[in-house]
């Protein structure tokens, strides 16, 4: 069994969704069939959390979630809500943090907690500093201290605003 974590960015370009769930599928079923079961540890934001849970999902795989703080969910868009509340709803296990405003600390707390979880983390990156404390790079950064192996998923194409 292996455990894999995500971190990656938000509001992606369509094309770029695309072409990021393409390979985070290719990435997941790879593990899948490599290790025989899968987990998959996410805090479900929009994005690419929510490919990489959905992939996890379709594998057969189990979906752990971290909720970082009480009022998460209300901080992320409110289209994402039914997206967020399905893949919520299919979580095996769901591991909540003492935080109850969702800032960028909570989330870095709730990233530093799924890097805990996990045998490896796939980052959605672009290899561009974060854009703000917690985000994709300062998470594949927690995860190189830890030494945890990293695959970047950054398809040929893929373009962030």
């Amino acid at each position: 069994m292996t455990r894999l974590a995500i971190t990656g960015h938000r509001g992606l370009p369509d094309e770029t969704v695309r072409l990021v769930d393409a390979a985070l599928r290719a990435e997941v079923n790879q593990r899948a069939r490599d290790h025989g079961s899968l987990i998959g540890v996410s805090a479900l934001a929009d994005g690419a959390d929510t490919l990489f849970a959905r992939a996890v999902l379709d594998a057969d795989g189990e979906l752990v979630v971290i909720v970082p703080a009480e009022q998460y969910r209300d901080g992320l868009p409110a289209e994402h809500h039914p997206t967020y509340d399905a893949l919520f709803n299919h979580a095996a296990d769901v591991i909540r943090l003492d935080h109850t405003a969702s800032t960028s600390n909570a989330h870095m707390a709730a990233s530093v907690r799924m890097l805990d979880e996990a045998d490896e983390l796939l980052a959605v990156w672009d290899g561009q500093p974060a854009r703000g404390y917690g985000g994709t790079a300062d998470v594949v950064n927690a995860a190189r201290e830890r030494a945890l192996p990293i695959t970047v998923v950054w398809p040929n194409g893929a373009t962030r605003d």
